[in-house]
């Protein structure tokens, strides 16, 4: 095989460029000092040709070099053109002649006005596009449900089992531990600040509210959706890269009823059952600071619970919990079927999962509580 060359014929202002031997890899060096000396050399001819019918052979490299020549020589001012291009090398040579092509960003400052309003725009269009997401999967969830009560054998009872045990038993330590020191910090602090009162039995009033019908709820629901929401998230977003649930469409399964609607019972049965527990181990973590830091006697601090709430007060929070369970099953689904094939939209996606189903807790939360207002509870 001949050594690579390039040689030139000149004509007035049009040259003829003559490309021959193996324009490889291996040929690094010399190629590089040839196209530089003879872009150098005729930067001022009007019209170039490069001949190529002599070529033996041709990688991506010598390709480049010549698409780089033709570059070169274009920016200079001169008509460069490849020709006698056997068919072999055709594809790769247009391939990389493709390489490279977005003209460069000119200096002329962005508009910060107009890129803080494209982000806004960007941004809303995502939420719109998540809330369209949510909305196909509670109706597809809904017919799945429809389809389990029609025929209670499709409903996967092993399944359900495995994921209330995961979301609930497992969960319980650290929802216990978490709601008791969150019960025992707002003990703290009304006693501190309503010492300077006298009203030091009034904490009680305060604690036993907040915990019952808004803090023992929503503290559940983060731990739940960074714990639970999170794995759900991560799973079927592991699935999804693997081409498992595609394998399911395949096999005739439907992965909503399959893989969804088991997690989504899961969490609507365990939710409501940790947030009773930890509003209990709240106001258990305030009962004990009272009385040891407070100097309140446990049975006024039970006297004084018994005139602090009614029953309502345990049903607002216990209403509340079976609709920011089925929100964060909704949202750590969705999100998870929205992986593509990288590890970093997995990442990604979890993330959003967890941000997006806290958000919507809180704004859930905040609807029940003016819905309870407006009907006096």
């Amino acid at each position: 095989m001949s050594p690579a060359a390039l040689t030139a014929t000149s004509d007035g202002e049009r040259v003829a460029l003559a490309a021959a031997g193996a324009w490889t890899a291996q040929a690094a060096s010399e190629l590089e000092s040839i196209v530089e000396d003879t872009a150098r050399q005729y930067e001022g001819a009007r019209e170039v040709d490069i001949d190529l019918a002599k070529l033996e052979r041709l990688d991506t490299f010598g390709a480049w070099l010549l698409e780089r020549l033709q570059r070169a020589l274009t920016a200079r001012g001169s008509t460069a053109r490849l020709v006698g291009l056997s068919d072999t090398d055709r594809g790769l040579i247009e391939e990389v002649g493709r390489v490279n092509r977005t003209p460069p960003k000119d200096g002329v400052a962005e508009n910060q006005i107009l890129v803080a309003l494209d982000a806004v725009g960007r941004a809303m269009a995502e939420i719109g596009r998540s809330l369209i997401l949510l909305a196909q999967l509670f109706g597809a969830l809904t017919a799945a449900v429809l389809r389990t009560i029609a025929h209670p054998t499709r409903l996967r009872l092993a399944s359900t089992v495995h994921h209330l045990e995961r979301v609930g038993w497992r969960a319980l330590p650290i929802i216990l531990l978490s709601t008791f020191v969150i019960g025992a910090i707002l003990a703290q602090q009304g006693i501190f600040r309503f010492r300077a009162f006298g009203a030091d039995v009034y904490v009680v009033d305060m604690v036993s509210v907040l915990v019952l019908r808004e803090v023992g709820v929503l503290i559940v629901c983060v731990m739940v959706a960074g714990r639970s929401g999170s794995a759900y998230t991560a799973e079927l977003g592991a699935m999804k890269m693997r081409e498992e649930i595609d394998a399911l469409r395949t096999m005739g399964l439907d992965p909503i009823e399959t893989l969804v609607l088991p997690r989504i019972i899961a969490l609507v049965i365990a939710v409501p059952l940790l947030t009773f527990l930890g509003s209990m181990a709240a106001l258990y973590g305030a009962g004990l600071v009272c009385w040891l830091y407070g100097g309140m006697a446990p049975s006024i601090f039970l006297e004084r619970l018994r005139e602090a709430i009614w029953l309502p007060t345990f049903e607002v929070g216990l209403i509340k919990a079976p609709f920011m369970a089925l929100t964060i099953g909704l949202v750590a689904c969705a999100e998870g079927f929205e992986v593509d094939g990288s590890a970093a939209s997995l990442g990604f996606r979890t993330t959003a999962s967890v941000v997006k189903s806290i958000f919507l807790v809180i704004a859930l939360d905040g609807v029940f509580a003016m819905f309870f207002a407006s009907i006096g509870m």
